[in-house]
């Protein structure tokens, strides 16, 4: 396929350089980071032009909206959009209908795995839109990654992306804070990580990605909590959780306490630039602070 990828940075150019090394024919356009892995347009109009897929990862909502509102006039009819950035499932929705009005096709595809799954080429996509665009682009997904699910309708997608990283976001606060109680209590962090990890507090924040340094497969905890996924783009995620438990009326006190609990941590505690799972040291300099 002829595919233009619009947005590479750390996550955007490995996958664009997947979709090269299989032998699609691809050119990228990025204000800032110039990979040296594809060829690049000038503007996204150029890359966009003659492309039977645009494939975007983009910091957020509007510019998604700016960068949709720039391409679709000249690209060509029955083209595909495939949005693979996180942003909010309203935008991925007014996205796909001026997409539909315009003759093209659209995907919202945020993915799960990190910079890591984007490099190996084992990310999983969570894809919402039309059951012929997603035909139309699950070879490209099979490149890119190890798995798409098609969860329905437009900004399904994203609705599965958040409410996954809603329970990744819980799920790796209320690890850490048993690893700090555990240490506080006398228990030594491999036996606590031996137990839970084969019982009932299994879990992925646990099993595979532990906060531990030293404990369980290696994690960003072993690198000095430099960022696999990084703690600002957590609470970045959190954020359009409880935006969309708002829109939808949806009670979600465990997500608004993470959310609450990132936005402290990456705004007053120096947690930006970290990994999300540096929360661990985290809480172990601090005592109990509730009654």
């Amino acid at each position: 396929m002829k595919v233009a990828f619009i947005g590479l940075g750390n996550m955007g150019a490995p996958m664009a350089a997947n979709l090269v090394a299989a032998g699609h024919e691809v050119i990228g356009c990025d204000p800032v980071a110039r990979p040296d892995s594809l060829p690049l347009a000038a503007n996204n109009a150029e890359a966009v032009t003659g492309a039977e897929v645009v494939i975007t990862m983009l910091p957020n909502g509007a510019i998604l909206r700016a960068v949709a509102a720039e391409i679709y006039p000249v690209m060509s009819p029955g083209g595909v959009h495939v949005d693979c950035s996180t942003v909010d499932v309203e935008s991925a929705r007014a996205v796909a209908d001026q997409a539909a009005a315009a003759g093209l096709g659209a995907l919202d595809a945020p993915v799960s795995g990190g910079i890591g799954g984007a490099a190996a080429g084992t990310l999983t996509f969570m894809v919402g839109g039309s059951d012929a665009a997603f035909a139309t682009v699950k070879p490209l997904f099979d490149i890119m990654g190890q798995k798409a699910v098609h969860c329905g309708a437009s900004g399904n997608g994203q609705a599965a992306k958040i409410c996954n990283n809603m329970i990744l976001g819980v799920t790796m606060i209320a690890t850490c804070e048993a690893f700090a109680l555990a240490d506080k209590l006398g228990l030594d962090r491999q036996s606590m990580f031996d137990v839970v990890s084969t019982s009932s507090g299994y879990s992925w924040t646990m099993n595979a990605y532990c906060p531990a340094p030293g404990v369980g497969p290696k994690s960003p905890a072993d690198n000095g909590y430099k960022p696999g996924f990084a703690s600002e783009l957590m609470l970045k995620d959190l954020t359009l959780s409880q935006m969309a438990a708002a829109a939808a009326d949806a009670d979600t006190p465990m997500g608004q306490m993470a959310m609450d609990l990132y936005k402290d941590f990456v705004e007053t505690e120096g947690g930006r630039g970290t990994d999300f799972s540096a929360m661990l040291p985290r809480f172990e300099k601090r005592g109990r602070s509730v009654t």
